[in-house]
């Protein structure tokens, strides 16, 4: 320190690499979509497959008689998680009443709990219905939940294609399950 009381600072010219003036966003949960390609979703539905796994590992948050609630894998933010049905179908008008009542009640609880343990001050519901209309995983019915906050809009997703997530699936999974109500 100076006498000042100022910090010394080191050069970045000493450091690995040349600077530029590109921003990094590190985002090493993407690795696993990246790694595994198109491919995994035409012979196995990720959606059946995680009510097989543990909790942490299917990431799911809470589980019912029809449908279970679980983060989504590639969210468009932190806490956005999908209501899905146990069953395998791909459109909202072949689910049962059971389906439909369970996935209604599940995104309500959802959304009173994201807005408890993320404080957000606004939500995106939806269903992609098939490939055309936007539906990564098509053959298997799911709705969305996805938290939104007043300062969540900015440039990045608009101009860079991007969205900053502060925080790892695991924790966000971990805080939502916790705050889930016993049923």
């Amino acid at each position: 320190m100076s006498e000042a009381g100022d910090v010394a600072r080191e050069s970045s010219i000493d450091f690995a690499g040349v600077p530029d003036e590109f921003q990094r966003l590190w985002t090493p949960h993407r690795m696993a979509y990246i790694q595994a390609g198109p491919e995994p979703l035409k012979h196995d539905c990720p959606f059946c497959a995680a009510p097989g796994k543990s909790d942490e590992e299917g990431l799911i948050v809470a589980r019912g008689e029809t449908a279970y609630v679980l983060l989504n894998l590639f969210p468009y933010n932190s806490g956005h998680l999908l209501v899905c049905p146990y069953r395998h179908f791909g459109t909202y008008d072949e689910a049962t009443p059971e389906e439909v009542a369970e996935i209604g009640a599940l995104t309500q609880v959802a959304m009173r709990v994201l807005r408890t343990v993320a404080n957000c001050d606004g939500f995106n519901l939806g269903m992609n219905q098939g490939e055309v209309a936007g539906a990564g995983v098509a053959a298997h019915l799911h709705q969305h939940v996805v938290p939104r906050w007043a300062t969540d809009a900015n440039f990045f997703p608009i101009i860079a294609k991007t969205k900053a997530l502060p925080q790892l699936l695991g924790e966000v999974r971990q805080s939502v399950a916790d705050g889930w109500p016993v049923l």
